[in-house]
């Protein structure tokens, strides 16, 4: 099954996971269109939740309802879920992180690679003309100045709705009853008092909540997650909010099963299993709720207009996150000539990116030692 292939050997992030889906579900499998691809990627962006874990459960919905909505997004979540588990076993065993730099080493570069192909694909989808061209340099910008992920969505979803809206007023009356892209933007404050001991349903409740309002990078996640477990309930120290964070940015799957390891660290394995549970639990309402809506969001003309300036802008976030990964990832010569590699067999000879994480992964391990 494709969410339990790219469960288990997605390393990267939420924009490596998406390159990865593209590569499988459009240009491989043909399961869907570019569009449709993009639609849904945009729909995943502006609800709360992991981005890269809402696509997948959007694309399980679209091959088949509501049993493959549920079935892929468990699939996605499980192996990482798994991994996590083990790692944070071994850090309260042996109080320290089991050695995994060099896999990063050999992995991040072949990420860049995969995410600069996938870009190149959505560009050429979602740039239709040249007034979406110049809202996705507008929204690159509003990024680059360090304006919020949300804002520089809803920016270019707005100005292509109401440039059509303009555009239709000229013509012909509006459409009255245009749907309009539902988003669920209730924020709360998140705090509250220590409980000790901790109770499941506390721990539960607390990842409820993280996973209702984040919407973001990971960056986003740790601040929140910063402000709940180490400011308000004093449950984790710093160091170990830190460390949790890393797992989850260096095993496969989504980042959000950072939420595993502090549910272990808290409760145990029964700790790790509610964590889970609670934080990846709103991305299926919400995805339940948004998929519904999206044909028909589609269907009308200003929020399809609406949606093209979201995907313009998802894509100019992407090539923005692409760029900041591409400086951490390629440090000297041996990152280099990983990436152009990568490269080369992506763009030329089409290699599965599944085997080309494999490749690199081995690659950092044997070499990978020395250079870091």
């Amino acid at each position: 099954m494709l969410s339990l292939k790219l469960g288990t050997i997605a390393f990267g992030g939420p924009a490596a996971h998406i390159a990865m889906l593209q590569d499988e579900v459009v240009r491989r499998r043909h399961w869907l269109t570019e569009t449709e691809f993009l639609d849904r990627l945009g729909a995943s962006n502006l609800v709360p939740g992991p981005s890269s874990t809402e696509l997948v459960i959007h694309i399980g919905y679209r091959r088949a309802g509501w049993p493959g909505l549920v079935v892929a997004g468990i699939c996605f979540i499980l192996p990482a879920a798994l991994m996590v588990t083990a790692l944070a076993w071994a850090y309260v065993r042996f109080g320290s992180l089991p050695a995994v730099a060099g896999v990063l080493y050999g992995v991040k570069p072949a990420v860049i690679a995969i995410v600069l192909q996938a870009l190149w694909s959505f560009a050429r989808t979602a740039i239709k003309n040249r007034w979406l061209f110049l809202v996705g340099l507008a929204t690159a910008a509003l990024g680059a100045a360090d304006v919020n992920a949300l804002g520089v969505l809803l920016a270019g979803g707005s100005v292509t709705g109401l440039w059509q809206m303009l555009k239709q007023k000229r013509s012909t009356p509006i459409n009255r009853t245009a749907l309009v892209p539902w988003l669920p933007l209730l924020r709360r404050v998140i705090g509250g008092a220590a409980v000790a001991p901790v109770k499941l349903w506390t721990l539960f409740g607390a990842f409820v909540k993280i996973g209702s309002v984040v919407l973001g990078s990971g960056y986003v996640l740790l601040a929140f997650l910063h402000t709940e477990f180490v400011d308000h309930r004093g449950w984790l120290t710093t160091r170990q909010l830190l460390d949790a964070v890393a797992v989850g940015q260096v095993t496969p799957g989504p980042v959000f099963t950072t939420a595993t390891f502090i549910g272990y660290l808290i409760r145990g394995p029964a700790g790790a299993c509610v964590a889970t549970i609670g934080i990846f639990l709103p991305a299926f309402v919400f995805v339940a709720v948004s998929a519904v809506l999206l044909p028909r969001i589609r269907r009308s003309v200003i929020a399809g207009a609406v949606l093209d300036g979201i995907n313009v802008a998802s894509v100019a976030l992407m090539a923005l996150v692409a760029w900041q990964l591409g400086r951490t990832a390629i440090v000297d010569w041996l990152t280099s000539g990983l990436a152009l590699a990568s490269m080369v067999a992506l763009f030329w000879w089409r290699v599965n990116s599944g085997w080309l994480i494999l490749v690199a992964a081995i690659t950092g391990l044997i070499f990978g030692r020395g250079a870091i």
